[in-house]
């Protein structure tokens, strides 16, 4: 199993581009199988759930030609629908979490899916209600086979009202691509509408769905009767632009990101401000100066800052981690609020293990307080639970005084494209390592 060795302290300097969104990327690459045509889909990251979930299409009959480093063409016109019911498929499908979302398009097209097992972050409880009962309010029958543990899904979807009992990202996109093929009209009302969602309904409309409501909380869809192919391109990853405004900051480093999609990042830069933190938009790049100290905004009535994660177009709940890391070389004091998943903040002790200053008061809140660099952290050996948190942990390393180790970075791997490599043209000490 690989390791990262870092040696942190060190100012970095110069330009990154953020890879490709990894949450976009799941679910258009479940909707390649809508079609039997050509779909070809650019700024494809190189990550581990990216690539497992293209295994899965290459297993079930997608022909899949890689044009260049970060496209791929598509074509799903002999796909093998009875290998869903395999072992092998259920395997496979238990390594990603997004996994789930060829459930609404296997569906939608050939009226039958399995969903077994499915991987992801072990954050807290993430249930897949939202799923089933949209499914099964679109007429589809569910089905418990437990000699092979999964559900069989299966019917002809008729257009209905869906009013979601949560914003769920997945949910959301999941239902899209059930519905645009169903009889009739879909109404999904509390819809997710992250930039990653309108980017899928942006991509379904391309290819001949009738998608309106794109982009807000109310989704109408009227059923067609097929699709054709597309060439769409992924958004930037909003949470690596995120990660590396963090990463600026907490090394006092002066670095520039490139070809944001400013406009796609919503809240993002204005919560790193009210830690702050200078960000510059300069055309479509951000431009982080380097700070020796940064200072943590009050409320209005002078209360202490609290950064609390929310449904879009509140403050993604990817980022909180980050945020927490950035907070401990501040100067002040930071309540964050991570509601939405119960186990995400659990990563904290490896943090007050390198000498940061926080109180977890419960699962769901941590009070952080900022030393503004009179203490620096100190490298330490740790284990990385869950992407986000082993990248915020890697955050917290560059920073740290002396050498740090973290293991399991596998679950790095699976949301950032060769990070290492890429610090390392900033000028960070980061070496992968066979442990």
């Amino acid at each position: 199993m690989d390791s990262f060795e870092i040696y942190g302290g060190k100012t970095l300097s110069g330009s990154i581009v953020p890879q490709g969104a990894k949450n976009e990327a799941l679910q258009v690459l479940c909707a390649v199988i809508l079609t039997d045509k050509e779909v070809t889909v650019s700024n494809v990251p190189n990550i581990r759930d990216v690539n497992k979930l293209i295994d899965i299409l290459q297993f079930i009959g997608v022909k899949i030609r890689k044009e260049n480093e970060d496209t791929f063409t598509f074509k799903s016109d002999e796909i093998e629908i009875d290998k869903i019911y395999t072992t092998e498929y259920a395997q496979l499908c238990s390594q990603l979490r997004g996994s789930i979302m060829l459930a609404g398009a296997f569906l939608a097209r050939f009226r039958r899916a399995v969903v077994g097992s499915v991987g992801g972050d072990k954050i807290g409880r993430r249930r897949v209600d939202t799923h089933f009962d949209g499914f099964e309010k679109l007429g589809a029958k569910l089905t418990y086979n437990s000699t092979n543990n999964f559900f069989l899904i299966e019917g002809n979807l008729k257009g209905n009202y869906l009013l979601l009992d949560e914003a769920s990202v997945t949910g959301t996109a999941n239902l899209i691509m059930a519905s645009v093929m169903a009889e009739g009209f879909t109404t999904i009302f509390n819809a997710a509408c992250e930039p990653y969602v309108a980017q899928l309904c942006k991509m379904l409309n391309s290819m001949g769905a009738k998608i309106s409501g794109v982009g807000s909380n109310l989704l109408t869809i009227e059923g067609v009767s097929s699709l054709n192919g597309c060439v769409h391109r992924l958004l930037p990853d909003m949470i690596e632009v995120g990660s590396f405004i963090g990463l600026a900051a907490i090394t006092a480093s002066s670095l520039t990101i490139k070809d944001v999609c400013y406009e796609q990042l919503g809240i993002i830069p204005d919560v790193f401000r009210r830690l702050g933190i200078r960000v510059e938009c300069k055309g479509d790049d951000l431009f982080i100066p380097q700070q020796d100290i940064y200072e943590v905004e009050r409320f209005k009535d002078g209360s202490i800052m609290t950064v609390a994660d929310a449904p879009w177009p509140g403050f993604t709940p990817d980022l909180i981690s980050i945020v927490l890391v950035v907070a401990t070389q501040a100067l002040g004091s930071v309540l964050i609020h991570q509601k939405m998943f119960e186990s995400r903040l659990f990563f904290v002790d490896k943090l007050i293990d390198m000498g940061a200053q926080i109180i977890l008061c419960d699962p769901h809140r941590a009070c952080v307080i900022g030393s503004a660099r009179r203490y620096p952290l100190r490298g330490v050996r740790m284990t990385s639970p869950d992407i986000r948190a082993g990248v915020a942990l890697l955050l917290a390393a560059l920073s740290a005084e002396g050498r740090s180790i973290i293991d399991n970075i596998e679950q790095i791997d699976r949301g950032y494209q060769n990070i290492d490599k890429r610090l390392q043209l900033l000028g960070a000490d980061i070496h992968r390592i066979n442990c």
